[in-house]
């Protein structure tokens, strides 16, 4: 395989799943005992704020007790090493809305469904670093509104900086998907889009994904150990 020089990854809950975070596809649908329907929409923030803020506390408040593992370790490593050693870029896309990926030591990270230690102001759009709790309706530090909600991609909206992601494909040699269920779009169908602009693709993954399919090639395997082993193949 030609030598990439720009590299779109993908991650999805499987990287950090071995952090201790759950993810939304265990559980027979439920997510620490919740239906997604109940905690992960617009319509369910309307019926039940109380319940959505309390259960998304919980999961603020637990994220920070969680450490990078040596997947993300290995793409900050990635991320650090790349630009000087190929000359090119590296985007981490991620659909988790930890921080793990950034205490890990990576700089180059979209985060397109949002991100836990942020909180969105609905009254006057500003968003906030946040790590305490929301369920008591504090003031935005902006505007002084108690209007402050998670700032998450609920089920139903729209992901963010799209434009970006696009963009960076389009500028890429390799796609790589890291611990996805090719379920969720639209980042399943960037694989898609991957191969209709010409790019290898390499799914990282425990099992095979939805879209396994569309990708040149898939290695099996925790995270913790196909990560480091791919980055080291790479950098080596």
């Amino acid at each position: 395989m030609k030598r990439p020089r720009n590299i779109v990854i993908l991650t999805g809950a499987g990287i950090s799943a071995e952090s201790g975070i759950d993810t939304f596809r265990g559980g027979g649908g439920l997510w620490e005992q919740h239906r997604v329907e109940d905690v992960a929409t617009p319509e369910a923030f309307a019926s039940d704020p109380d319940l959505v803020l309390r259960f998304y506390d919980m999961r603020r408040e637990a994220i920070q007790t969680r450490q990078p593992n040596p997947a993300h370790l290995a793409l900050a490593r990635l991320d650090r090493e790349w630009p000087k050693q190929a000359g090119g870029e590296v985007l981490i896309v991620t659909q988790n809305v930890d921080d793990l990926h950034e205490r890990g030591g990576a700089l180059n990270v979209l985060h397109m469904h949002g991100e836990h230690l942020t909180a969105w102001c609905t009254a006057c759009d500003r968003r906030h670093r946040w790590t305490g709790p929301l369920i008591h309706r504090p003031p935005c530090p902006s505007c002084s509104e108690p209007a402050l909600r998670p700032d998450i991609v609920w089920f139903g909206e729209i992901p963010y900086r799209m434009d970006e992601i696009y963009e960076a494909l389009s500028a890429a040699d390799l796609f790589v998907s890291i611990g996805t269920s090719g379920a969720v779009y639209p980042a399943a169908g960037l694989v898609r889009t991957a191969r209709d602009l010409g790019l290898r693709t390499l799914e990282l993954n425990l099992e095979r994904s939805q879209g396994s399919a569309w990708f040149h090639e898939t290695r099996l395997g925790p995270a913790s150990e196909v990560v480091p082993a791919w980055v080291d193949d790479l950098l080596d």
